[in-house]
């Protein structure tokens, strides 16, 4: 029984720290635009998770992390689900490709996938409310998730070798 409560526990360790960092970018630290970490958080978390773990980042939980993320950043419904799900997709179609490569290629595909991301989240967003909205937003979203990148997957790879490795249960 503990055995299969840790397996349980390692396989959810990445949509529950993804959801933790999520939660936490929310609460008041008093950071200057705190609140512009969740996107970046949620992407970087998604892209990184679905590279290495996708058993555990499956579709129906990207969907719950999207849905938690309209929420939280106060978007139209169904942006950031529609963004991550494409996101995703994308980390599992280049998951054979990018895992025979370094961290510096990663990083590239992850840069231009979180560029990709935010343009669609800022066009979706701007058709679903009928107005435009500022692109200074969007580009800011798109450098912080790249710049966000190295920090957190330095924390998941180090998390995917130790806690987080269903093979150690």
């Amino acid at each position: 029984m503990a055995r299969r409560l840790d397996l349980a526990a390692r396989h959810a360790f990445p949509a529950s720290i993804t959801i933790l960092l999520m939660l936490l970018t929310e609460a008041p630290f008093g950071i200057v635009d705190q609140t512009s970490l969740l996107p970046a958080v949620a992407l970087a978390s998604v892209w990184f998770w679905s590279l290495y773990r996708p058993a555990a980042m499956s579709p129906p939980v990207v969907f719950a992390i999207g849905l938690l993320l309209d929420l939280l950043d106060w978007l139209p419904i169904g942006t950031g689900v529609l963004a991550l799900l494409i996101v995703h997709g994308i980390a599992l179609r280049s998951r054979r490709t990018l895992g025979r490569h370094g961290f510096a290629l990663v990083w590239l595909a992850f840069a231009v996938v979180a560029a990709g991301a935010a343009t669609l989240e800022w066009a979706a967003t701007a058709v679903l409310t009928w107005r435009l909205v500022p692109p200074g937003a969007m580009l800011f979203q798109a450098v912080l998730s790249a710049a966000l990148y190295p920090a957190l997957a330095i924390l998941f790879a180090r998390a995917h070798r130790s806690i987080a490795n269903p093979e150690r249960a």
